[in-house]
């Protein structure tokens, strides 16, 4: 049952995205989790406590976090099937469409391309800003355009293929399981001193559960792209992370582009490495090349789902 589960949601998602009236009114799923990590936080990480008591902590915030996820994901999928019968895929389906983020990633990239276009570059780095960690007030229009690439490359991991990998694999629960992880890793899974220990097994867990579709992501984007393994096979671990790197080199090599390279966090140069070999005065025309792989690769997703469907 989960592959029409799972093609109804990339459906809705591509269609509709998350529509700001239903942000208004009932904001969305992952600010549960973003709720109970804030409050766990300011609970239990104390900088008087040790490391290790930290680290415990955290664990037993991310195990709250998906005790909350898989089990509101069980027993919504369970009511729904059993209540609604041959029609409870349906509402299934539903509740997992926000767990998806096509049409949002889309709309947020192409935001940054058309100020580019127009010429507004302040507009850009806000419009970027929405969408990376890293420091934007001082990007050129060439560092602009990476960071947005970037984020869509890494994005396409995170916000698509990862969710539908978990949806097809364990449903409900597991589409939400690995949103609560993604949800964690991003607001605690971090180097600094604040997060390090407190976070640390929410970025474990988010390493664990991103490193298959990090891989498959890699591989559909070179196909999307007609190109780049051999950036793909070379570049993909020129990243801090297990998995960023096979998504972002894949996206770099099918554009002929370097991506990554030097970037400042809290006003701090961090010397990462570049991915790629191609040029990098990156413009608002390589973003749109960077979305037009991006639809070609969610279009693999949808006859991938498909075909699954197809084949049960």
């Amino acid at each position: 049952m989960a592959e029409p589960i799972a093609l109804t949601a990339l459906v809705l998602d591509a269609a509709l995205g998350w529509p700001q009236p239903f942000y208004r009114r009932v904001g969305h799923p992952v600010g549960l989790f973003a709720r109970i990590i804030t409050a766990c936080e300011a609970q239990w990480n104390h900088r008087e406590r040790s490391d290790s008591v930290r680290r415990a902590l955290g664990a037993l915030t991310l195990s709250i976090l998906l005790l909350v996820a898989v089990g509101l994901g069980w027993a919504a999928q369970h009511l729904l099937l059993t209540a609604l019968g041959p029609w409870g895929w349906i509402g299934v389906a539903i509740l997992a469409w926000p767990a998806l983020a096509q049409r949002s990633l889309f709309d947020h990239v192409r935001a940054v391309a058309d100020k580019l276009d127009s010429g507004d570059l302040p507009a850009a780095r806000t419009a970027v800003g929405a969408i990376v960690g890293r420091d934007t007030a001082a990007l050129d229009e060439a560092g602009v355009a990476r960071a947005a690439m970037e984020s869509l490359a890494e994005s396409f991991c995170d916000g698509v293929a990862a969710p539908l990998f978990w949806l097809l694999l364990l449903g409900l629960p597991g589409v939400w399981a690995y949103k609560a992880v993604n949800t964690a890793d991003s607001l605690i899974g971090h180097r600094e001193d604040r997060w390090r220990a407190f976070g640390w097994a929410a970025a474990r867990a988010d390493d664990v559960a991103n490193w298959i579709p990090a891989r498959l992501s890699g591989a559909i984007l070179c196909l999307a792209g007609r190109g780049g393994w051999r950036v793909l096979r070379r570049d993909a671990r020129n990243h801090a992370s297990p998995n960023a790197g096979w998504p972002e080199a894949a996206m770099a090599g099918a554009l002929g582009l370097r991506l990554a390279g030097p970037i400042a966090y809290d006003g701090v140069m961090h010397d990462k490495a570049w991915i790629g070999d191609g040029r990098s005065d990156a413009n608002a025309g390589d973003i749109d090349r960077a979305l037009t792989i991006y639809l070609r690769a969610c279009l693999i997703l949808w006859l991938i789902a498909g075909g699954i469907l197809w084949l049960r």
